[in-house]
């Protein structure tokens, strides 16, 4: 497999700027931009590899060899030399009670022969990302790793846009299939956040809104814990996502970042879905923490690798997705966790990826896959 990336500016001229790509001949080009320069992009992108498939989102931070930036355009183009195929597909999402529909049609267009992961990328704002999985995963089968993310706007939480290869839209998903037996996969995640405080019964909750917390209203109870951040809901609550447990009280290994606000029901719109009979717990988060998470998803993607250090280090994709709040906690820190992961895989592999409003990844070691948020979330490409 071989891998090249561009790092674009609003700037330049963005069809010059992909002209180095051409020489790859790509099957696929993965592009993480902001809004303007990804509606911008397009046109070029079809004009110059109207053979390749194309996605991508928009996002509160891009990733690249380069590190961390914002307001850049960053396109990766793969080459699979060893019979590797990718095949598209797509659904739109008409509001987000539609979500497990629009990811249960997404793999239903994806023939199942040969088929070794899925990558996902979907709008991020009016979306319930569990739902989209469960149906994704019912057409697919459990058998089948997705991975990917949500889309965001710079932590504004108004408006998301995706691109496939028809164009961008902003209610777009776009699933990406690969296929193919040389195909190397793997993937890891990891948090990093600390809990605090006491465990709260869910009381009330319906799919991802949270409406009462010990029969209180759930906003009410958040806005005590947050004090003075509260004035800046929903954004402040990114520096303050929930650990979920289950009615043991035991974690389950999965956060919940706050996405939406509703002053009058006392309810939050959390990124996922919630259990009605579990706990949640508030967490926080220190920048040292966060880059140990961050290198131990990594360090588990790489241990899935099979054999061969060559395709465990120095090769194929390292595709990020780490969540905005991460990005907010660590300010100026934050090239330091993309820097561990680079450390991890060294010199040759690249990486590309982005900061997102939902990571999407299995647990490590299996293939169930969940919705992740406040988490680094690594997968490795690469061909044997």
């Amino acid at each position: 497999m071989k891998v090249a990336q561009v790092v674009l500016r609003e700037t330049q001229d963005l069809r010059s700027g992909l002209r180095p790509l051409q020489a790859l001949a790509p099957d696929l080009l993965l592009v993480f931009a902001p809004a303007e320069l990804l509606q911008a992009i397009s046109a070029p992108l079809a004009e110059l590899f109207p053979a390749a498939a194309r996605a991508g989102c928009t996002t509160a931070g891009e990733i690249s060899n380069e590190g961390v930036s914002d307001q850049s355009c960053v396109v990766t183009a793969l080459q699979f030399e060893h019979g590797t195929r990718v095949m598209e597909s797509s659904a739109r999402l008409l509001d987000m009670a539609d979500s497990q529909d629009a990811g249960q049609l997404m793999g239903s267009q994806l023939p199942k022969a040969d088929l070794r992961a899925v990558l996902v990328l979907g709008q991020g704002v009016e979306i319930n990302g569990s739902a989209m999985i469960q149906g994704l995963a019912q057409a697919l089968g459990e058998h089948i790793p997705i991975v990917g993310g949500l889309a965001g706007d710079a932590a504004a939480f108004k408006e998301t846009w995706v691109l496939g290869s028809a164009g961008v839209r902003k209610d777009q998903l776009v699933c990406l299939g690969f296929y193919g037996q040389r195909l190397n996969f793997s993937h890891g995640s990891f948090g990093g956040w600390s809990p605090f405080g006491p465990a709260r019964k869910v009381t009330r909750a319906e799919n991802n809104v949270l409406f009462e917390l010990d029969g209180e209203p759930a906003l009410e109870i958040y806005k005590r814990y947050l004090g003075d951040y509260a004035k800046d809901l929903p954004a402040s609550g990114l520096l303050f996502p929930f650990a979920m447990l289950g009615s043991d009280h035991h974690e389950v290994g999965l956060i919940r970042t706050i996405l939406g606000v509703d002053e009058a029901a006392g309810s939050m719109t959390l990124a996922g879905d919630i259990d009605p009979e579990g706990y949640l717990r508030l967490m926080h988060a220190s920048t040292d923490a966060l880059v140990e998470g961050a290198e131990s998803a990594a360090m588990a993607a790489q241990r899935m690798q099979p054999g061969t250090a060559s395709a465990a280090q120095g090769s194929g994709l390292v595709l990020l997705v780490s969540c905005v709040g991460r990005k907010l906690v660590m300010g100026g820190r934050v090239d330091e966790e993309v820097e561990a992961v680079g450390d991890v895989f060294r010199q040759g592999a690249t990486l590309a990826g982005f900061y997102s409003y939902g990571e999407i990844s299995p647990f490590v070691g299996n293939t169930d896959c969940k919705l992740h948020n406040q988490t680094m979330t690594i997968t490795h490409l690469a061909e044997a």
